[in-house]
């Protein structure tokens, strides 16, 4: 069943006596890429379209089946849980390994399978939108590569597929800023809550497919090792694939700290008064986790607090003296870890207080517009905000052989402010079933709030069946 505006949009196509082209802009406006590919007309006029709604906007969408689609649209996704992942990856075999490349082969197209079906359902006018069309195309062209590849059966099979999860992962870094750029030039477009929850929606599925696609080639690579041998079970200290088993709250603070501190006298200058970041609480803290995910939200939250400290104590009266500390506490609970991150930086200006996690709406959009429009890659990871002479450093610790594959390709000038870290951060926690919440003092600071799940035993938060009426 179409949705209503759409069999309205259609009734009017094909009722109406006039010309094709003189068609109203409103019901082409309501029109979707999926109604697009059964009305052939649309194709026709989609030149006097971009003229009528007032964009310059092209597009030349290809021809598609739209059977294909459907038939992967129908499928669920299997979601997982970190304790899965460990359980999984703990005594690794080839057996083991076979069926891991046949789960990612089957789930990747699945996922992006919905997500596309999404982009179809979006106003035709949002979806031409050249950095939204741009997306599309990339989750298309994967969606089609990986439905191909045939049952995974041996080693080489398998090497196969993880080159061309490689090749996806490096395709897809531009993913993040051109959803970004293409949300805030539609905000007129769409009601800002709608565009907000599509957004969440596709960073969450692509958090949930990079999340498998990089644990499976963790995997391959620790299989692959010299110092492996198959069936061994792995230590407790070490990662699984791409779940750090023992994160220890206190050591990912610390890390993010000191990258943050370096950041800000990047920015400002190395005579900067930077505040001193005190971490209490329950210092043994641990839960199994992905680190790349953790050490992003702990590094953007600590990254506004120190910003917003240094500036206030610029201002003071005695910029001189030493600025108020960032006190981080570690509150360990039997289900849950929760870490509250405090600062005396002034609070929120109330006229962005409403935005605060919107990814389209804001007083300082254009801004943010030029801003992404400088960071042509992005993998949201802690790598990004690190500057070493302007090259990327790893952060992880001397004695942490493994390298994430989410290693940043791009660096971030340490000014550039892109307006979404608090929006990106929440959808990390709530991945894994957490919760981001921040309360503003106005005049004195803000509390944040990260509630980490500690048993590892909540399967991801996924938003992947489209909606059936789109079928």
């Amino acid at each position: 069943m179409l949705p209503i505006a759409v069999q309205n949009a259609t009734k009017t196509l094909r009722l109406t006596t006039r010309p094709r082209a003189s068609i109203d802009s409103a019901a082409r406006a309501l029109l979707s890429p999926f109604v697009a590919s059964r009305l052939v007309s649309v194709n026709n006029d989609q030149a006097n379209f971009s003229r009528t709604i007032g964009k310059r906007w092209t597009h030349s969408a290809k021809w598609r089946p739209v059977q294909v689609l459907d038939e992967w649209v129908a499928k669920e996704a299997r979601p997982i849980s970190l304790r899965q992942l460990m359980v999984f990856g703990r005594s690794l075999t080839e057996a083991r390994l076979i069926s891991s490349a046949n789960y990612v082969r089957t789930e990747l197209p699945t996922r992006i399978a919905h997500r596309i079906r999404d982009m179809q359902r979006l106003p035709y006018v949002v979806v031409t939108n050249p950095h939204i069309s741009d997306v599309y195309e990339l989750y298309y062209t994967a969606f089609d590569t990986f439905r191909r590849i045939k049952e995974i059966k041996t080693l080489d099979d398998n090497e196969r597929l993880c080159k061309e999860i490689g090749r996806m992962l490096h395709a897809h870094l531009t993913v993040i800023p051109k959803l970004a750029m293409g949300i805030l030039e539609c905000s007129g477009l769409m009601p800002a809550t709608e565009l907000d929850q599509f957004m969440n929606t596709i960073l969450r599925s692509r958090i949930s497919r990079r999340v498998i696609a990089e644990q499976h080639l963790a995997l391959t690579e620790t299989y692959n090792s010299h110092w492996f041998s198959p069936g061994a079970k792995l230590s407790e200290s070490e990662f699984i694939g791409e779940v750090f088993i023992k994160c220890m709250a206190k050591d990912v603070i610390d890390h993010c700290a000191k990258a943050v501190q370096d950041l800000a006298r990047s920015a400002n200058g190395p005579d900067t008064k930077v505040p001193e970041i005190k971490v209490n609480g329950h210092l043994d803290a641990s839960f199994p986790y992905i680190l790349s995910h953790l050490e992003y939200i702990i590094g953007e939250l600590l990254r506004n607090s120190v910003e917003a400290v240094i500036e206030k104590h610029q201002k003071s009266r005695n910029p001189a003296s030493d600025p108020p500390p960032v006190e981080v506490t570690v509150c360990e609970a039997q289900q849950h870890v929760i870490i509250r991150i405090s600062d005396q930086g002034g609070g929120i200006p109330r006229d962005i207080l409403p935005y605060l996690w919107s990814f389209g709406k804001g007083p300082l959009k254009n801004q943010r517009l030029e801003n992404l429009g400088q960071v042509p890659l992005m993998a949201a990871t802690l790598q990004e905000l690190k500057v070493n002479d302007g090259k990327l450093a790893v952060l992880h610790n001397e004695n942490m052989s493994h390298d994430s594959s989410l290693a940043s390709l791009s660096t971030r000038p340490p000014k550039l402010r892109l307006g979404m870290g608090l929006p990106l951060s929440r959808v990390y926690a709530e991945y894994w079933a957490g919760s981001l919440e921040l309360h503003s003092l106005e005049g004195y600071g803000v509390d944040a709030f990260l509630q980490i799940s500690k048993l590892g035993n909540k399967n991801e938060q996924l938003a992947t069946r489209a909606a059936m009426d789109a079928v």
